[in-house]
């Protein structure tokens, strides 16, 4: 089966997501890699329990977001599963800052990721990842706000179709502010890290 093609990230955020790692060692007093980048802002969309919700429904809380869609055949279920292993080693590393940390998949595929798929598809990889849908409009625009390119390619013989699209988690503030693009090239372990790095 042919993979939809991903684009891992932007060459500026690459760059930007390599910058914490060299201040690990120094405390946490460096300046987020993603400080004023044009990333993040207002949505409404619907829930996996079809429930609605909004950007402010989340503040105070740290978010990973992630834009995705659940018939995705291969980048999108790996990359949620990792970042449902660093929400797990989280609860047993460091419990206090998993508490504060709310990881959150937004669909890209609307069309066919209702709430009762985007439930079932979430409940894979942790119990506190919100699965988020909406109106195509209400989905191109939360995409835009986060700088995630997403195309819809053309149905093959069987009326299925992939979706092309950016895949990076990012790392949210308690006040909706981009801090960093998280490591999901690597694995859980890493992506923990750099949480429990930048979640105070």
């Amino acid at each position: 089966m042919a993979a939809c093609t991903m684009y891992r990230m932007f060459p500026a955020l690459a760059l930007l997501a390599a910058a914490p790692l060299a201040g690990c060692g120094a405390g946490k007093a460096e300046a987020p890699p993603l400080a004023g980048a044009r990333i993040g802002g207002p949505f409404a969309l619907v829930d996996q329990d079809g429930k609605a919700v909004r950007d402010s429904d989340f503040a105070g809380r740290y978010r990973i977001v992630y834009f995705g869609y659940t018939y995705c055949p291969d980048v999108c279920p790996t990359d949620m599963a990792k970042i449902g292993q660093a929400m797990k080693l989280l609860d047993e590393q460091a419990p206090r800052v998993a508490q504060k940390v709310v990881p959150i998949f937004i669909t890209v595929d609307p069309e066919r990721d209702t709430p009762a798929v985007v439930k079932q598809f979430v409940a894979n990889f942790h119990p506190r990842i919100v699965g988020l849908t909406g109106s195509p409009q209400a989905i191109a625009a939360a995409a835009k706000s986060y700088a995630v390119y997403f195309k819809k390619q053309p149905a093959g013989p069987g009326g299925g179709y992939m979706v092309d699209h950016l895949a990076v988690a990012f790392l949210m503030g308690p006040n909706g502010e981009p801090i960093a693009s998280l490591p999901i090239d690597k694995d859980g372990a890493a992506i923990a890290e750099q949480v429990q790095h930048w979640a105070r």
